[in-house]
């Protein structure tokens, strides 16, 4: 059976992945090898040069400016305070939609976790059924969880509540999410410059398709 240490062991190391991964991209992203790969938005508007064509050739691949590193992290704040027309037009709408995952985790979860700590853990941790079973290894935790209701007891209303309560909260989330991203895509589509290149059937593919057809 889990007890707390070995749930706070698997959070500590997920958390600490997690820190790892987030790290390694910050530093990643001053890197000037990967300048086109972190801002391709700002080369195709010609906001942004490739530093790769200037300073020496270790300078080409590694950032050697270490003051960059002390605050290589202010762009979170700046990314968050953003409105999203204007984040949309730096880094694009998947960076919005992105970003909107994240609040979309806590618009959901965050009020379940509420909810299941002031409703379900009182329900089950009240109970003593575990603790009359005789031979049985248990621990603190699983007296949170439904193992620790007797059968047929009229408790498992609660749950059966609750999963009506959760699931209807997080359809009704998902739906008012993709509402929004599904309009701000159309509106994001409606408002992109279109370029003649796009639509423009270049003479070697045309020829390739019309003799195609012929001799077909």
């Amino acid at each position: 059976m889990a007890t707390l240490s070995d749930i706070g062991v698997a959070a500590a190391i997920n958390i600490l992945t997690a820190f790892a991964f987030f790290i390694a991209f910050a530093i990643l992203r001053l890197q000037p090898v990967n300048d086109r790969v972190y801002f391709p938005k700002w080369y195709l508007k010609g906001l942004r040069s490739s530093p790769i064509k200037t300073g020496g050739l270790a300078s080409k691949f590694v950032n050697l400016d270490f003051r960059s590193y002390i605050k290589f992290l202010n762009w979170m704040p700046q990314a968050l305070r953003m409105p999203e027309p204007e984040l949309i037009d730096h880094a694009g709408l998947d960076s919005v939609v992105y970003l909107r995952i994240y609040l979309l985790g806590l618009k959901i979860f965050f009020p379940i976790a509420c909810l299941a700590f002031t409703v379900m853990v009182p329900v089950n941790w009240t109970n003593t059924t575990l603790d009359k079973l005789q031979n049985l290894t248990f621990s603190d935790i699983d007296k949170l969880s439904i193992s620790n209701i007797p059968n047929g007891s009229s408790r498992f209303w609660v749950h059966l509540c609750m999963a009506y309560v959760i699931t209807f909260w997080t359809c009704f989330v998902l739906k008012r999410e993709y509402k929004i991203i599904g309009s701000m895509r159309l509106q994001f589509l409606a408002s992109d410059q279109r370029r003649p290149d796009q639509f423009t059937v270049k003479p070697q593919i045309l020829n390739f398709l019309v003799n195609s057809v012929l001799h077909f």
